[in-house]
């Protein structure tokens, strides 16, 4: 009989209910059961797992790496593969170890080095690969010194935090002032100058930015795959150019992204992520996890979830060489369910006919397996209100 693999992931982004889609979706046919952990209680990570729970909140990294041990001890984790706290959990590799568990993460090294962005162009650049100027920030002086030397070169001048994930806290800089033009439409990414000079002005403390010129498209972010033996299996380019995605493996690209994996012990799954300086690719960022649009490689034939996890298990998936590209697409949205609650009752109000609205059903949570959608009679709505689990 073929064993049961069992894999755990952590507070994670809901994307990636397609990762754990493929996991059990394995060319290999082997079974695997998944149990997740989540913060939110309507995170649709919950309902896509077998098992599932609520996360504690507030505990510091040293106590989440406890909670983390006691998880895969009690759930017999053969794979955990960490988002929230993965620096501190990558720390204590061997104690995971020895409850059974193997960590897909890099080395927890590796990890914080690419967590400040200063530090990881610090170091790319020592490798002799491109990255943009960059100006470390912390003050309304600092800001106004590096948006006016980017202006004089003719760039536009943007920013977002030291460290940080994905797009978040991003801003261009804008000298057009404040009127209804920023008020209309969808919210913008351009914020103008003054506002955030007198926002730095009023702060209690000092901020932490990367101050940069704007980046142009394609962006290209290259899914890497690689061994605790420092040997990349996988290097395949996504692009974005708009709406439009689709599939590269041009070496201005790909070839930077070996090397990055390789030289900074980048194990597991990684993604580069890389935007053009006028006419050359430079790096924007390297993330230490899977990235979100992973499953996306699918297209390309390739189940890049599952050939990490046999790498964690000390089997080798060999070299991941797509036998084709996809062909360009965009990226929708689309519903995944979300575990079944139980709606709080209003107190009722008598109706001058002495009819009574007819209350919403309460839904009973499955045992076990992912969870399935209530199906509400005709004029009901599904539950959607949160109780704690």
């Amino acid at each position: 009989m073929v064993s049961r693999v069992r894999v755990w992931l952590n507070r994670t982004y809901a994307e990636n209910v397609f990762f754990m889609d493929q996991l059990r979706d394995n060319p290999s046919g082997r079974p695997v059961e998944i149990h997740a952990t989540h913060g939110d209680a309507d995170s649709p990570i919950l309902a896509a797992a077998d098992t599932a729970e609520l996360e504690p909140q507030g505990l510091s990294p040293a106590a989440y790496v406890e909670y983390a041990l006691d998880q895969c001890a009690r759930h017999s984790i053969d794979v955990f593969v960490p988002v929230l706290h993965q620096a501190a959990v990558a720390a204590h590799r061997e104690e995971f170890a020895a409850v059974g568990t193997a960590l897909l993460a890099p080395p927890a090294e590796a990890v914080t080095t690419f967590q400040d962005k200063v530090t990881a162009y610090e170091a790319v650049r020592a490798l002799g690969l491109p990255v943009p100027p960059w100006w470390r920030v912390r003050t309304e002086d600092e800001l106004i010194a590096a948006v006016d030397a980017l202006e004089a070169d003719g760039y536009k001048a943007c920013f977002k935090p030291a460290a940080g994930a994905g797009g978040v806290g991003f801003r261009i800089i804008t000298r057009s002032p404040f009127s209804l033009m920023h008020l209309s439409g969808f919210p913008s990414p351009y914020v103008p100058l003054n506002l955030v000079v007198d926002a730095l002005r009023q702060a209690d403390a000092p901020v932490d930015w990367l101050v940069m010129p704007r980046l142009e498209e394609p962006e290209v972010s290259v899914d890497c795959l690689t061994g605790p033996d420092g040997r990349v299996r996988m290097a395949v380019g996504r692009t974005k150019n708009g709406r439009r995605r689709g599939f590269t493996l041009q070496p201005s690209f790909i070839e930077p992204a070996r090397l990055i994996a390789g030289a900074f012990d980048l194990h597991y799954l990684t993604n580069v992520q890389f935007r053009m300086f006028g006419d050359e690719p430079v790096l924007m960022d390297v993330n230490t996890r899977p990235a979100g649009g992973l499953h996306q490689l699918s297209q390309c034939g390739i189940n890049a979830p599952w050939a990490a996890v046999r790498l964690a298990l000390g089997e080798d998936p060999g070299e991941l060489v797509p036998p084709f590209l996809g062909q360009d697409y965009a990226v929708v949205a689309g519903p995944r369910p979300v575990r079944p609650v139980s709606v709080p009752q209003p107190q009722q109000q008598p109706c001058l006919d002495e009819r009574r609205p007819t209350p919403l059903p309460a839904v009973p949570a499955p045992d076990g397996g992912a969870p399935a959608r209530a199906k509400p009679r005709v004029g009901e709505e599904s539950a959607a209100t949160p109780t704690p689990a």
